[in-house]
């Protein structure tokens, strides 16, 4: 049997006349860039998350470099984050002549740190006042511990963008005044930033991003720095870019959305039979194999509105023997990848920027150990079983 990591046109299929259709409308309107499809999509996400106002930009990447230039990032600044995520996290701070400074992960969830943070924050004053931007990222779709984040930022007085790339639509439990209020991701700092990659739980028909927000005057920024710096009238107050969201890939994601949370709910329920398939085999107690951690699944268990803990944009594992596995598994026809197997630190690319002393040890293990499995809501149960069963059999020898 063959189990593909993803398989698109499954999720393609039973929308397929519908997308058909409005992506002809926009191509008979003739407005392809920017107008009234995008502007859906704005109002559409803004809804979604629970934000006041949502922008439309060309990549997720580019909504992280747009919101960092608003946010004022420049040359000598500093912006906390992690190393083990997306090269399109720290790439968007360099690109500004930026330096990210990077804060071990938690071994649970692969998110960084709250702990870590505090130590680092608190270690240099002096390098501390040159932080701009603490950049949190909510990894295979299970937020960030924001409950503890964003009172160190308050307390430094620095703001916080979310990198929420892989996890449009997952809640976290906020606490309000002593009460659990669910937040969806992006929604809970000064910004969040989405990708509409294909692989992503709500993709395109090819690049497209979009950052919430609940500040106006950032967005206000935002919005010139998408057009060139362009004011109106060809007044350019900024050096901007072209960073606009196509409406074509608008008009697909505004086909896509009404139907998110039910592939969100498919991915939950293929990460449970996993579970259950994984320890039924054995390989949980004998420390084969360690399951991913649905952190927020008790406190949304006891919720009355059924929050969305985790929309496992990716399954991911752990196996002391990675390596060795995932080549057996592609020999047996079964997808898997490894997000992601060099931290970013240890980059080519950053080589000579003085992150050669820097020790993320959870960050490397991470690194060395996980393996994403194929967790998307149309696999079957027989297919799952598949691939628990040839993990079985490879250390079955």
């Amino acid at each position: 049997m063959q189990v593909p990591l993803l398989d698109l046109k499954a999720q393609l299929a039973p929308l397929r006349e519908e997308i058909l259709r409005e992506v002809t409308d926009v191509i008979d309107s003739t407005r392809y860039i920017m107008g009234p499809k995008v502007d859906e999509l704005e109002r559409n996400i803004a809804a979604y998350c629970g934000t006041p106002f949502a922008l439309g930009v060309s990549s997720g990447t580019d909504a992280l470099l747009v919101a960092l230039m608003a946010m004022g990032v420049g040359p000598g600044d500093l912006v906390v984050t992690s190393s083990y995520t997306f090269f399109a996290t720290v790439g968007s701070i360099l690109r500004l002549g930026a330096r990210p400074l990077f804060v071990d992960i938690d071994p649970c969830t692969y998110n960084i740190s709250p702990e870590k943070m505090a130590e680092i924050l608190a270690a240099d004053p002096a390098r501390t006042a040159k932080i701009k931007v603490i950049l949190p990222v909510h990894l295979y779709g299970q937020c960030a511990d924001m409950v503890r984040i964003l009172p160190l930022a308050e307390k430094y007085g620095i703001p916080v963008l979310e990198d929420a790339a892989q996890a449009i639509g997952a809640d976290y439990p906020m606490v309000v005044n002593g009460e659990t209020e669910w937040r969806k991701a992006g929604s809970m700092g000064t910004a969040g930033c989405f990708s509409f990659f294909p692989s992503k739980n709500l993709g395109g028909i090819g690049d497209g991003g979009m950052i919430v927000s609940c500040d106006q005057e950032l967005d206000k920024r935002m919005r010139i720095i998408r057009v060139h710096g362009d004011a109106g009238g060809y007044e350019h107050r900024v050096v901007g870019g072209n960073f606009r969201l196509d409406p074509l890939q608008a008009t697909v994601l505004s086909v896509k959305l009404p139907h998110l949370p039910v592939w969100h709910g498919g991915r939950r329920e293929n990460a449970a039979v996993y579970n259950r398939l994984f320890t039924e085999a054995g390989l949980v107690d004998s420390g084969k194999i360690r399951l991913p951690q649905a952190v927020y699944k008790e406190a949304a268990e006891s919720s009355p509105d059924a929050p969305e803990y985790h929309i496992y944009n990716q399954y991911v594992v752990r196996v002391e023997e990675r390596d060795a596995v995932i080549r057996f598994l592609h020999e047996e026809g079964v997808g898997a990848a490894i997000y992601y197997p060099v931290p970013l630190h240890r980059q080519q690319c950053l080589a000579g920027l003085g992150y050669d002393h820097v020790q993320l040890p959870e960050t490397e293990k991470a690194a060395k150990e996980t393996l994403a499995l194929p967790i998307y809501p149309e696999l079957s149960e027989e297919m799952l079983a598949h691939v628990v069963g040839r993990i079985a059999a490879y250390f079955a020898g």
